[in-house]
Protein backbone atom coordinates (compact mmCIF):
# COMPACT_ATOMS: atom_id res chain seq x y z
CA UNK A 1 0.00 0.00 0.00
CA UNK A 2 1.61 3.55 -1.19
CA UNK A 3 1.85 5.92 1.60
CA UNK A 4 1.92 10.01 1.76
CA UNK A 5 5.51 9.89 2.67
CA UNK A 6 6.46 13.46 0.98
CA UNK A 7 3.83 15.13 3.35
CA UNK A 8 5.32 13.16 6.27
CA UNK A 9 8.42 13.86 5.62
CA UNK A 10 8.33 17.40 5.57
CA UNK A 11 5.28 17.55 8.33
CA UNK A 12 8.01 15.95 10.22
CA UNK A 13 10.94 18.36 9.20
CA UNK A 14 8.22 20.88 9.87
CA UNK A 15 7.98 19.51 13.41
CA UNK A 16 11.52 19.26 14.32
CA UNK A 17 11.75 23.31 13.49
CA UNK A 18 8.55 24.17 15.89
CA UNK A 19 9.84 21.96 18.42
CA UNK A 20 13.42 23.80 17.84
CA UNK A 21 11.76 27.25 18.08
CA UNK A 22 9.47 25.79 21.16
CA UNK A 23 12.78 24.70 22.94
CA UNK A 24 13.88 28.95 22.23
CA UNK A 25 10.78 29.66 23.77
CA UNK A 26 11.36 27.64 27.02
CA UNK A 27 14.57 28.78 27.40
CA UNK A 28 12.89 32.42 27.48
CA UNK A 29 10.35 30.72 29.71
CA UNK A 30 13.14 29.43 31.94
CA UNK A 31 15.41 33.22 31.97
CA UNK A 32 11.51 34.78 32.75
CA UNK A 33 10.94 32.17 35.52
CA UNK A 34 14.29 33.27 37.20
CA UNK A 35 13.02 36.27 37.40
CA UNK A 36 9.95 35.33 39.13
CA UNK A 37 7.68 35.68 35.92
CA UNK A 38 6.20 32.22 36.13
CA UNK A 39 4.27 30.92 33.29
CA UNK A 40 3.22 27.56 31.92
CA UNK A 41 2.75 29.01 28.39
CA UNK A 42 6.68 28.99 27.87
CA UNK A 43 6.15 25.04 27.69
CA UNK A 44 3.23 25.12 25.29
CA UNK A 45 6.11 25.04 22.42
CA UNK A 46 7.10 21.70 23.11
CA UNK A 47 3.75 20.24 23.25
CA UNK A 48 3.37 21.64 19.79
CA UNK A 49 6.42 20.45 18.42
CA UNK A 50 6.00 16.83 19.79
CA UNK A 51 2.19 16.89 18.28
CA UNK A 52 3.55 18.04 14.94
CA UNK A 53 6.57 15.26 15.05
CA UNK A 54 3.49 12.63 16.07
CA UNK A 55 1.18 13.52 13.57
CA UNK A 56 4.13 12.89 10.85
CA UNK A 57 5.13 9.64 12.24
CA UNK A 58 1.38 8.72 11.74
CA UNK A 59 1.07 9.95 8.43
CA UNK A 60 3.52 7.03 7.70
CA UNK A 61 1.96 4.66 10.21
CA UNK A 62 -1.90 5.11 9.11
CA UNK A 63 -2.52 6.57 5.64
CA UNK A 64 -5.71 5.60 5.46
CA UNK A 65 -6.30 8.70 7.60
CA UNK A 66 -4.22 11.15 5.72
CA UNK A 67 -7.35 13.87 5.56
CA UNK A 68 -7.54 13.78 9.45
CA UNK A 69 -3.87 13.74 9.83
CA UNK A 70 -2.69 16.88 6.84
CA UNK A 71 -5.73 18.47 8.76
CA UNK A 72 -3.96 18.01 12.24
CA UNK A 73 -0.64 18.80 11.29
CA UNK A 74 -1.95 22.61 9.36
CA UNK A 75 -3.61 23.11 13.01
CA UNK A 76 -0.18 22.59 14.49
CA UNK A 77 1.48 24.62 12.06
CA UNK A 78 -0.95 27.61 13.42
CA UNK A 79 -0.70 26.60 16.80
CA UNK A 80 2.77 26.82 16.83
CA UNK A 81 2.92 30.77 15.26
CA UNK A 82 1.97 32.07 18.87
CA UNK A 83 3.85 29.38 21.29
CA UNK A 84 6.88 28.19 19.06
CA UNK A 85 7.63 31.41 17.29
CA UNK A 86 6.10 29.90 14.39
CA UNK A 87 8.80 26.71 14.13
CA UNK A 88 11.36 29.79 13.26
CA UNK A 89 8.75 30.06 10.32
CA UNK A 90 10.39 27.18 8.47
CA UNK A 91 8.97 24.94 10.21
CA UNK A 92 5.03 26.74 9.99
CA UNK A 93 5.89 26.37 6.06
CA UNK A 94 6.88 22.64 5.92
CA UNK A 95 4.20 21.47 8.37
CA UNK A 96 1.12 23.80 6.27
CA UNK A 97 2.68 22.18 2.83
CA UNK A 98 3.02 18.54 4.69
CA UNK A 99 -0.16 19.33 5.62
CA UNK A 100 -1.51 19.91 2.18
CA UNK A 101 0.16 17.33 0.37
CA UNK A 102 -1.35 14.65 3.08
CA UNK A 103 -4.88 15.76 2.28
CA UNK A 104 -4.39 15.83 -1.60
CA UNK A 105 -2.64 12.94 -1.72
CA UNK A 106 -4.92 9.52 -3.00
CA UNK A 107 -3.73 6.19 -2.95
CA UNK A 108 -2.51 4.47 -5.92
CA UNK A 109 -5.66 2.02 -7.19
CA UNK A 110 -5.41 -1.17 -9.11
CA UNK A 111 -6.31 -0.76 -12.82
CA UNK A 112 -7.54 -4.50 -12.72
CA UNK A 113 -11.23 -4.32 -11.37
CA UNK A 114 -12.00 -7.75 -9.31
CA UNK A 115 -15.19 -9.68 -9.54
CA UNK A 116 -14.74 -11.33 -6.07
CA UNK A 117 -17.78 -12.15 -4.10
CA UNK A 118 -19.84 -11.45 -6.66
CA UNK A 119 -22.21 -13.98 -8.27
CA UNK A 120 -22.30 -13.85 -12.02
CA UNK A 121 -24.98 -15.77 -13.80
CA UNK A 122 -24.06 -18.24 -16.94
CA UNK A 123 -24.57 -16.85 -20.26
CA UNK A 124 -27.62 -18.65 -21.99
CA UNK A 125 -26.87 -21.40 -24.54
Amino acid sequence: MARPVGAAILTIVGGLFILLGGLLFAVVGAVAAILGLVSGIFLLGLVVGVATLVVGALMLALPVGHSVLGALAIVCALLGIPVALGGLLFGFLFTIVGGVLAIQWRPVRDAVITVEGRVIPPAAP
